[in-house]
């Protein structure tokens, strides 16, 4: 009897588990934005605080605006010092059209309107010639935008007192007139221009709005460079993990303090491949190049890394080095280019995975991916980590640039005979050309 009760008892728990499993599944990744919500998936992510340097708590939530679009909203907070940022990001692409609203607020209804502003949108008031140049992304109410401008401008007062009285002693009108503008006295206009497409304004009536006007517009050619849009070059390829056809799109970045380089980035729809590489757009330098960083503080996680196809990485302390050109041209972070050592070196490999694995061969390389966890996560530091390119074509972040950074160290070397060998160099006659 009690075994049958028992093998009842599973049976209930086997069908709810596949019920509540159905229903996660039938959910979309992007759910309409309610105040009804009852389980608003939100993930909860920990990250360093840039203000103690505390691991503080990141939530991302992604959701659908109504008659809008999708967008993904972030906030963080720390326990330590109290610190809170919230940002919005739009989950789609830059739109083929700019947008801009221009909204008549006449009443409280309007004052409630929700906005949505990108990074990339200004939000203006002509009647007190007014503008808040693109910042951060927000969800917010017309509201909530005259307060943050308010908390803005009040920001550094008390030191424009004491400073520069006269130009305080404005900012305070501007202030006096933002704050009066919540009073509805006298209706004003708001104006939000975004050249993304990103960016918009509700509508709280049935059918037409009667107080706002909705244009989209061509971008200018200004506005694309702007956005990065006119140096992406597009062509059609193949896609080297299925074959399918797909696109690989090409642009030239500048990198300050360093070079112009070229980034490749290949999308495959078929099977869902992702990959990018980066080339040189300078050729071959005249010397290699080593570059050393000491890691001190668990923020060199987040140095820019430019490495080429041409370049090898060490970590003496954990008697780690590459090969020559191993994992291809990066640009990513420190983080990212250790992560991607990781993951190339504990992925499906037939010398440490199935049959033919090494027992002791795999517990040093899980030992070694532990260490690289733990320089990840910041709790190993006074390591070197060494980026060496003969082709002297990679770079690693200077934070204390244009000055020199006392972490780092970058020698220029003369390339010895293998190294101008397997660089081509060798063979290669100029003269008389």
């Amino acid at each position: 009897m009690n075994g049958t009760i028992t093998l009842q008892i599973c049976r209930e728990q086997d069908l709810t588990m596949a019920e509540n499993t159905e229903q996660s599944e039938n959910k979309p990744i992007f759910r309409d934005l309610t105040a009804d919500e009852e389980d608003p998936d939100i993930t909860e992510i920990e990250s360093l605080c840039l203000q103690c340097k505390k691991d503080g708590m990141t939530r991302l939530f992604l959701t659908r605006i109504p008659f809008f679009r999708e967008v993904i909203l972030s906030s963080f907070s720390c326990d330590h010092c109290g610190y809170k940022n919230c940002e919005l990001q739009p989950a789609n692409s830059i739109q083929e059209q700019g947008v801009n609203y221009t909204v008549e607020v006449e009443e409280e209804q309007d004052l409630n309107r929700q906005i949505v502003q990108s990074e990339r949108a200004t939000v203006s008031i002509p009647s007190l010639e007014f503008e808040a140049p693109p910042g951060k992304g927000v969800l917010t109410t017309i509201e909530g935008v005259i307060d943050g401008a308010v908390s803005g401008l009040n920001l550094d007062q008390p030191s424009r007192r004491e400073q520069s009285p006269e130009i305080a002693s404005k900012i305070d009108d501007v202030i006096l007139k933002l704050t009066m503008l919540k009073t509805l006295r006298e209706p004003f206009t708001l104006v939000v221009d975004d050249p993304t497409g990103n960016s918009y304004v509700e509508n709280p009536y049935p059918l037409s709005d009667p107080n706002a006007k909705v244009k989209h517009y061509t971008r200018t050619a200004d506005q694309d460079e702007a956005l990065g849009l006119t140096t992406v070059m597009t062509f059609q390829t193949n896609c080297p993990n299925c074959n399918s056809p797909c696109s690989t799109h090409m642009k030239m970045v500048a990198i300050p303090h360093f070079k112009e380089v070229i980034i490749m980035a290949t999308n495959c729809d078929a099977c869902g491949s992702r990959t990018n590489e980066v080339k040189s757009a300078s050729g071959i330098e005249p010397k290699g190049c080593r570059i050393t960083l000491k890691l001190t503080d668990p923020i060199d996680m987040s140095r820019d890394v430019l490495k080429s196809e041409t370049c090898s990485i060490g970590i003496p302390e954990m008697d780690f080095e590459t090969d020559f050109g191993t994992l291809g041209g990066k640009f990513t972070t420190l983080e990212g280019l250790l992560q991607n050592v990781k993951d190339h070196l504990s992925g499906p490999n037939s010398f440490f995975q199935g049959d033919s694995s090494q027992p002791e061969r795999k517990s040093k390389l899980d030992d070694f991916c532990n260490q690289l966890d733990k320089v990840i996560d910041g709790e190993m530091m006074g390591i070197h980590f060494v980026l060496d390119d003969p082709a002297g074509n990679s770079y690693l972040q200077n934070v204390y640039a244009p000055d020199d950074d006392p972490e780092l160290e970058i020698v220029h070397y003369e390339r010895d005979y293998d190294q101008n060998e397997v660089l081509g160099i060798n063979d290669m006659k100029t003269e008389g050309l």
